[in-house]
């Protein structure tokens, strides 16, 4: 299970805690009396709102302060540590499963939207691509290393990586990129600039990426090849 969500749940729950005792003063601002009051209350907001982001709004808060009260007098008759865990890890995984499915089903809708624009071909892959500038230069092979300048989008706008906005292109072998990635790269000229539609299955597939890039995200980018860069020199022996 990711870290931050253990951290979340963790910090919720202290939340919760907190909240409960203070509900005799109406759960109001008044109600913040010592500097640990204030502390606590300024980790709850910051962990709602990181809650809110993640769309963690099915969260029961009051059986979230009940598990509290438990564990601090281990009382383990509704659930133990070892189940509780399980139980976060397994609601984790569901949850992930189901934003997944609905992502495979925005891409499909997607993709197939794409494909009727003018210009835009399909691959074997299922890679669309499409020519913005077309450039003179040779084609890169896959054991090569190139230059790029890149801007990549979820398929709702979100920027999830940019060379472009960094302004410093990027330098990687072309068999290092994601499989979509890779394919394209070696259908352009030196001096192109391409704009690529990577259904999930040749991206980053059913993981993601950090939290950047969710589960089975069909991924936009468009990417200017600059150079084929030179070989690295193997080091000579004891340097």
């Amino acid at each position: 299970m990711k870290l931050k969500y253990i951290v979340l749940f963790a910090g919720i729950a202290f939340l919760s805690l907190t909240a409960c005792e203070g509900q005799k003063n109406k759960e109001s601002k008044s109600a913040l009396t010592t500097s640990n009051d204030s502390v606590s209350y300024a980790i709850g907001v910051s962990i709602g709102g990181n809650l809110k982001k993640d769309n963690l709004d099915e969260i029961n808060v009051d059986f979230i302060a009940d598990g509290i009260k438990a564990a601090m007098k281990n009382d383990t008759s509704t659930m133990k540590t070892a189940d509780a865990q399980a139980c976060i890890q397994t609601f984790m995984q569901s949850r992930e499963k189901k934003k997944g499915e609905a992502n495979v089903e925005k891409g499909k809708k997607f993709l197939e939207e794409n494909a009727k624009k003018e210009g835009v071909k399909t691959t074997a892959s299922g890679l669309q691509y499409q020519v913005i500038k077309e450039g003179t230069g040779p084609k890169p092979a896959l054991t090569d290393k190139v230059s790029v300048h890149y801007h990549g989008t979820t398929i709702d706008g979100k920027v999830f990586d940019s060379s472009v906005e960094r302004g410093q292109p990027y330098e990687l072998g072309v068999n290092q990129f994601v499989p979509g990635f890779s394919e394209g790269l070696q259908l352009m000229n030196v001096g192109s600039k391409y704009r690529f539609v990577i259904p999930s299955n040749i991206a980053y597939g059913e993981r993601g990426a950090g939290g950047s890039i969710g589960p089975n995200e069909t991924l936009v980018f468009e990417v200017e090849l600059m150079a084929i860069l030179p070989a690295d020199k193997p080091k000579e022996p004891g340097k």
